[in-house]
């Protein structure tokens, strides 16, 4: 038997055919460029039929696939919000997806990143033993899967996990309201900006992010420049470091986890920061959870949702 997994994110669609272990049989990543609304529906459409047409005359029979959406996938209705594709802020995406049980007799499976994530890791990550985990993933947005005794919160409007909009201000700011407080400080847009904003500001600063053209500036610039000392890099990632230090510590306060697994593109060059962001996290943190809590990296990196979309297709979890 072999399943089909599809994980879409704001610039491509990676798609891939999986045995029933999760071994990788056939791979491809595409870029999304500047499709939009039923362009991008169809574009996962077409990779779920090229997978289907290259195995049509091997033994391997493929009956179902799982797709990996990022924003909130609404069980309800079939529809997503996805904020970054355009045209998808309310898109009805199982109903796009059923033509493949037509054509194919093709069982299509959707769910959230966050879903997806916390799933490939239980599936064949850092989660497998555990019962009780949270996946943090920082990336362009800032998500949580949370397991908690073997099951997979999804919320009233399955959108557990949103925690880009975790509060870690007093003062509140408008611009938070798109975006929410912890992303738009610490994702990597979020970032980015502070620094560009800190040069700006800054009459004093000659250092090495300001050679570069802001436009051209990116997230490797940035942990460089902090390596090498630079003042406003040092002080936007330390800033960063004490904010995901205590979003986890909440984490760990509400949920009582085994494990928070550091994932996401961030995490990456941000897994040195670990032990820096457990530091921060005891100070606030219920102590006797954060006492036995891990903190550990992604086993499975940039393809947790892949696999998570691929157990969606082997079984329901």
């Amino acid at each position: 038997m072999g399943l089909i997994a599809i994980d879409l994110n704001s610039t491509s669609v990676t798609s891939a055919a999986l045995g029933k272990t999760g071994k990788i049989l056939q791979k491809e990543k595409v870029s999304i460029g500047n499709l939009n609304g039923s362009q991008v529906s169809e574009l996962i459409l077409s990779q779920i039929r090229k997978i289907l047409k290259a195995f049509e005359q091997k033994p391997i029979q493929i009956k179902s696939a799982g797709v990996s959406v990022p924003g909130i996938y609404y069980s309800k209705t079939g529809n997503v919000w996805a904020p970054n594709i355009p045209g998808w802020e309310n898109y009805p995406l199982r109903k796009e997806m059923n033509h493949l049980l037509i054509e194919h007799n093709i069982l299509v499976k959707i769910a959230s990143k966050r879903t997806c994530d916390i799933l490939g890791e239980k599936w064949l990550g850092a989660a497998k033993k555990t019962k009780n985990a949270v996946y943090l993933s920082v990336g362009r947005g800032i998500g949580a899967g949370i397991l908690i005794d073997g099951k997979i919160l999804h919320g009233f409007n399955d959108g557990v996990g949103a925690i880009g909009w975790m509060a870690l201000n007093q003062r509140f700011s408008e611009e938070y309201k798109a975006r929410g407080c912890l992303e738009y400080y610490t994702s990597v847009p979020g970032i980015l900006n502070s620094v560009k904003e800190e040069i700006s500001s800054s009459k004093k600063y000659s250092g090495m992010l300001k050679k570069k053209d802001p436009g051209e500036l990116l997230i490797a610039d940035i942990f460089k420049a902090y390596e090498l000392n630079d003042p406003i890099a040092r002080k936007i990632l330390n800033r960063t470091i004490t904010f995901w230090g205590i979003a986890t510590a909440n984490l760990i306060s509400l949920f009582n986890p085994e494990m928070i697994i550091f994932g996401g593109s961030l995490f990456g060059p941000a897994l040195k920061f670990l032990d820096n962001i457990r530091s921060e996290a005891e100070k606030w943190a219920q102590p006797i959870f954060m006492d036995k809590v891990k903190f550990v990296s992604s086993q499975l990196g940039a393809n947790a949702a892949l696999f998570g979309a691929g157990h969606l297709a082997l079984r329901k979890f």
